[in-house]
């Protein structure tokens, strides 16, 4: 009993437990005795679910004691001494990254290490403009998920690109905003010096194999005009080479200019698997007259893409044509017992990125090539005027998309488009 004179709460509540337990064992021995009274029965029953009713009532009212926490022993100096270098180690890491990083609250952009500092500096920032100008754009990024774009800025210096991304950043209970900005204009205009100088290397190439004999028959052209009587028929011939290779120039230039010309995307959203269906239909016949076969998957059947499906068809049409004359050069020289396979397959990948996967039987691209066969007029046939690949890259990548090419253990080639 208390002070007061009052029973200890839980104390009561045990007690109103115990009372409802033995109370029901009283009733279940009684409703054994009386089976034969369907009315004492009944009052019984009732009885026991009030009995029930106080046991519940009391037993909500009981708490388990709350465990005692044990105290964690303090860290150790050699501990202490650790997590400082390693807070060291981090802190240095963020400060000398490359790329520029930048927290942003409430529209307000804070530096977080050298690189965004020094873009901050006077005549530091992309094309030169002001320091207050890059700091505006940079706290006007997208506050909702993860964002990436080219940045286009226009200073004292002119046009300069910058990569920006940013991502939500949890920090205890505040969300922030974590941005990268990396400028980008040299390494693009180096990579497009190498492109060039690729492509100006097979055009001359071409060019030169295409003027040498126009020359040299020119030449042979004069030489008869002095002998015209006696030589009329040599002199249509060597005209006719003329206009043969001048068509064929011609024909070459035309196929530069398609590669470098091709008209707006019109978006929209498409089925992937039902757009994949339409280039299994569309190539079915020629790889089956070859005794080959083509397969479709798309997992889920879900998916979909914001995109122009007459350029990506034409890019997956591009891929399988050359995937089928690869095949037949196999049959022809590596494996006359393997029948040409093709397979069209779209999938979610890493990061939640479309990946579409065109990959055949064939032999493959060839080790060292890999990077090469994008190129313009680049070609391993014999034949090939090399701008099947070429087209499928500058498609794929004016839909917003990647291409390469992938190694696979099993032999063939493979290319993934990325979206």
């Amino acid at each position: 009993m208390g002070s007061d004179g009052t029973a200890n709460p839980t104390r009561h509540r045990r007690t109103g437990v115990a009372i409802s337990a033995l109370g029901l064992c009283a009733i279940s021995a009684a409703a054994v005795a009386c089976a034969d009274s369907p009315r004492t029965l009944s009052a019984l029953a009732l009885t026991a679910a009030a009995l029930l009713a106080l046991g519940l009532y009391h037993l909500r009212g009981l708490r388990a004691p709350a465990p005692i926490a044990l105290a964690e022993p303090p860290p150790t100096a050699a501990q202490r001494d650790a997590d400082l270098v390693q807070h060291r180690a981090l802190e240095a890491a963020l400060a000398h990254a490359p790329v520029a990083l930048w927290r942003v609250d409430a529209l307000e952009a804070l530096p977080l290490n050298v690189a965004a500092r020094r873009l901050m500096a006077p005549g530091g920032a992309p094309g030169g403009v002001a320091a207050a100008a890059l700091r505006e754009r940079v706290a006007r990024t997208p506050t909702e998920g993860r964002h990436r774009e080219v940045l286009s800025f226009e200073g004292e210096r002119g046009s300069e690109r910058a990569l920006m991304a940013s991502a939500p950043l949890q920090l205890g209970n505040e969300t922030t905003r974590l941005v990268a900005l990396m400028p980008i204009e040299s390494e693009l205009e180096t990579e497009a010096l190498v492109a060039w100088q690729q492509l100006v290397r097979v055009l001359t190439h071409e060019i030169m194999n295409s003027l040498t004999p126009i020359a040299s028959l020119s030449g042979s052209a004069i030489e008869l005009l002095a002998e015209a009587a006696q030589a009329q028929p040599d002199l249509a011939e060597a005209l006719e080479a003329i206009a043969r290779r001048s068509a064929q120039l011609l024909a070459f230039v035309e196929s530069y200019r398609s590669v470098s010309q091709w008209p707006a995307p019109q978006w929209q959203v498409v089925e992937v698997a039902q757009l994949l269906s339409g280039v299994q239909h569309l190539v079915a016949a020629d790889w089956s007259a070859a005794g080959g076969t083509v397969r479709c998957e798309v997992t889920p059947d879900s998916l979909q893409l914001r995109t122009d499906p007459a350029q990506l068809e034409q890019a997956l049409l591009n891929l399988a044509r050359n995937a089928l004359e690869a095949c037949l050069q196999r049959t022809d020289h590596h494996d006359p017992g393997a029948a040409p396979a093709l397979l069209l397959q779209a999938r979610l990948g890493r990061g939640g990125r479309l990946a579409i996967t065109v990959s055949d039987n064939g032999p493959g691209v060839a080790p060292g090539l890999e990077t090469q066969v994008f190129t313009p007029f680049f070609s391993t046939k014999a034949q090939g005027r090399g701008i099947g690949l070429a087209v499928v890259r500058q498609l794929v990548h004016g839909l917003g998309g990647t291409v390469r090419h992938a190694k696979r253990p099993s032999g063939g080639a493979c290319f993934v488009l990325g979206f």
